[in-house]
């Protein structure tokens, strides 16, 4: 039998020889083939718990490519796969459990004694488990569910509240790989190594599972090191990766990236937050292509191509809409804006969410029809590239004037000794609000105010201008490494 969920045992039959899944820290290696058996194995192993359709299975784990059959195994049950964020505390993941009810916690020696100190029904330890054993292909234990059925629920990094379990069907997943496929050009010769977190969509929506069902290689890290990850993409001869900034800029001050031309790599992706100008010229001096993207839990991730090449005139640009991903722009009133007019994203296509677990309300409101109203504020230019201005609720109102945090954030992080840059409003009794931006440097013993004062003159309006700038070591981040402008609201800033 072959339905939608099974489409790996279905890509096993057709390459079993092919390497599928490598994990860094062990050295493990599966085929296809092997990979399949361990997706039944666990099928099997969930199965034996008696759970029923629907059911949840939580995971608290370290990276590791077992995950993903874990993931898969739930497919082809029918249960949903929920993993969780390890950098969570105790409490925070109690309130994620005690809103998604799972039946069964799979956890591992890192994270075993958090696991078992939580309220769940039952706890599995995740143990390699042997698959020397080839794949028999017996699918007759498939349960046939829907494809507008869940398959896998993303906790949301809660910037704005409490998070959200984001439900993604098998039909959201399914097209969302196959337009990654069809609009970045994957094949079964791709290879990407990832130390994307796998509790993350970016970890594994963005590209392991895209470039799986393609047929290519998925290398997985369990902690990222700047060294050991370019070391494997030049081992591995990787083609396409996704790092965050953040990354990127500790990658780029090794002597493996000063040194090597990574002749194999066809594109490094950076996302999850602006790129600071200096990352972008220390690719391009080594003629190293690069570009953003942007993406986020209820939509894909992937919704936008960009060229590397029209990257490196058009920084900060995520390109043209995906195939199969219509994308719409418009005012508070709903509707269609000008080109070149700052406007609400909103998406639309099969990969798009099916709602809120157990949140109608919140689900409703982030609906209109079809559409996904993402909350991100973009513009579109003559050709038709799409930037992304920033977040709608993050939207300053200074002296009456709108002014787009992220725009000024990239305009910053065009400047040589900005390392990380964070715009906020803060309340002002003669403006209404304040712009203010919030920076680590690489020479802060050096900083002086006046100076990016005056690189914001060259590229801003005045009223964009931050009046104040406040000088951090390292700018807070969230439990998903984007950087927490609920934090720098609260800190007490003359």
């Amino acid at each position: 039998m072959y339905n939608d969920q099974s489409w790996f045992l279905k890509r096993a039959q057709m390459a079993p020889s092919r390497l599928a899944c490598v994990d860094i820290d062990s050295g493990k290696q599966w085929t296809y083939a092997q990979f399949a058996r361990l997706i039944e194995q666990w099928a099997q192993r969930l199965s034996d718990e008696n759970l029923q359709q629907g059911d949840r299975v939580a995971v608290l784990a370290a990276n590791h490519p077992e995950l993903l059959a874990i993931l898969f195994a739930c497919g082809l049950k029918g249960y949903i796969y929920v993993p969780l964020n390890f950098r969570l505390s105790p409490h925070e993941l109690a309130d994620i459990l005690a809103n998604c009810e799972p039946s069964i916690l799979i956890t591992d020696d890192s994270y075993g004694s958090m696991a078992s100190s939580l309220m769940v029904k039952k706890v599995l330890k995740r143990e390699l488990l042997i698959t020397s054993t080839p794949c028999l292909f017996n699918t007759d234990d498939i349960r046939c569910v829907s494809v507008d059925e869940p398959w896998m629920m993303i906790y949301t990094g809660g910037t704005t509240g409490k998070p959200k379990g984001v439900l993604l069907s098998y039909d959201n997943v399914n097209w969302n790989a196959m337009n990654t496929i069809v609009s970045w050009g994957l094949s079964e010769k791709d290879c990407t190594v990832n130390y994307m977190p796998l509790f993350h969509t970016g970890g594994l929506n963005a590209l392991s599972i895209p470039i799986l069902m393609a047929g290519g290689t998925v290398v997985i890290g369990h902690r990222f090191d700047a060294e050991e990850a370019l070391t494997e993409i030049l081992k591995r001869k990787a083609t396409i990766s996704l790092f965050v900034p953040t990354m990127y800029q500790l990658m780029t001050q090794t002597e493996t990236f000063r040194t090597n031309d990574f002749p194999d790599v066809r594109v490094f992706l950076s996302g999850g937050a602006p790129c600071p100008v200096t990352i972008y010229e220390k690719f391009d001096t080594k003629g190293l292509p690069f570009k953003e993207g942007y993406g986020l839990t209820e939509a894909g991730p992937n919704n936008f191509v960009i060229d590397v090449e029209v990257a490196k005139v058009k920084r900060g640009s995520v390109g043209k809409s995906m195939q199969f991903v219509d994308t719409l722009i418009v005012s508070d009133n709903h509707q269609p804006v000008s080109i070149g007019e700052v406007g609400e994203l909103w998406i639309r296509g099969r990969h798009v969410f099916k709602g809120y677990w157990r949140n109608a309300n919140e689900t409703a409101a982030t609906m209109a029809n079809e559409w996904l109203k993402t909350g991100d504020l973009a513009r579109i230019d003559e050709a038709g590239d799409t930037y992304i201005v920033g977040r709608k609720k993050d939207m300053i109102v200074t002296g009456g004037e709108n002014v787009y945090p992220q725009e000024i954030e990239h305009c910053l992080l065009m400047h040589r000794t900005v390392r990380e840059a964070a715009v906020i409003g803060l309340p002002d009794g003669k403006w209404g609000e304040v712009v203010t931006a919030f920076v680590s440097m690489s020479d802060a013993a050096n900083f002086e105010e006046n100076l990016l004062t005056d690189h914001c003159r060259q590229f801003l309006g005045g009223y964009k201008i931050p009046k104040k700038f406040v000088v951090l070591p390292e700018l807070p981040k969230t439990h998903v490494g984007k950087i927490d402008k609920k934090q720098l609201s609260a800190l007490n800033v003359v």
